[in-house]
């Protein structure tokens, strides 16, 4: 199973071209899951970025509003165009629930989107989600992935479906209180038991990992360094049951014809379906 996240950069900059590009990106991973961040839509118009991904890639989808975009409409300088994560699926989403995160200064509207796939023999629970992105905004981050991990345990699977994969821009590096508390497995677990591992600690050692990438052009002219800030966690599970993370890496980290498809590299995490017939 291809598992992708990938934060499109809203409307912002060369937005139809953008578009362009990162279906490109898309159709060349074949991906069978995607989670999706800044994702916009123009409400009456009737028109959706992950809708249209999703026709031209023949998935299926779902979205979820900010349930407050002031903050990014006043940016844009258009009220008319709403914000939210998506999820594109290969297989039929059965179910659908939105958290609504508990807010920054100035910064809300945050929210966690839940998916329940109909995969073949199994009901896989996945989720994506965009936290706060002040600097200076750990502890906010810290409430945010609390409500997020009781969301994930609300939702997860009961043992005999596939875990519980978890997808998202934390807006926050590796080793901050944030995600080690949503893994659980470097400090206490902000749900009791429960652990979450970071797919990147699967990678081989030395890859391109940094999401938040000061040589893209997007990224150029704001603080550094560079750094991972976009992450795929998945319940540990042991090689040759599903769920078990069979490699991770980086892509849309480069322009598609001349142009840079968002401002954040995606990450490509793959997992085992199984020792069953057709698993990969």
């Amino acid at each position: 199973m291809r598992v992708v996240t990938w934060n499109l950069w809203w409307r912002y900059g060369p937005w139809e071209a953008r578009q362009k590009a990162i279906l490109a990106v898309l159709r060349e991973l074949e991906p069978d899951v995607v989670g999706l961040q800044e994702v916009w839509d123009t409400g009456g118009a009737g028109e959706n970025l992950a809708a249209w991904l999703a026709g031209k890639l023949g998935m299926h989808w779902t979205w979820g509003a900010s349930h407050d975009p002031g903050f990014w409409q006043r940016r844009l300088g258009d009220p008319t165009v709403g914000i939210g994560n998506a999820v594109l699926s290969r297989w039929p989403i059965a179910e659908r629930a939105v958290l609504p995160l508990p807010p920054g200064d100035g910064d809300g509207g945050r929210t966690a989107l839940y998916a329940g796939l109909d995969a073949p023999g199994y009901r896989v629970p996945f989720f994506t989600v965009h936290l706060s992105s002040a600097v200076e905004a750990s502890a906010v981050r810290c409430r945010q992935v609390t409500a997020l991990a009781e969301f994930v345990a609300a939702h997860g699977g009961d043992g005999a479906s596939f875990p519980a994969v978890v997808t998202g821009d934390f807006n926050a590096w590796p080793d901050s209180d944030e995600v080690r508390l949503f893994g659980g497995y470097r400090t206490a677990p902000a749900v009791p038991g429960q652990v979450l591992m970071d797919a990147w600690d699967f990678a081989e050692p030395g890859a391109p990992s940094v999401t938040w990438d000061l040589g893209n052009p997007y990224v150029a002219g704001s603080f550094g360094p560079s750094v991972r800030i976009d992450y795929v966690f998945v319940e540990p599970m042991e090689r040759g049951r599903p769920g078990h993370i069979r490699g991770v890496r980086r892509a849309g980290d480069g322009p598609v014809d001349g142009v840079w498809p968002t401002d954040h590299s995606a990450v490509v995490v793959d997992l085992s379906e199984g020792d069953g017939p057709g698993a990969r």
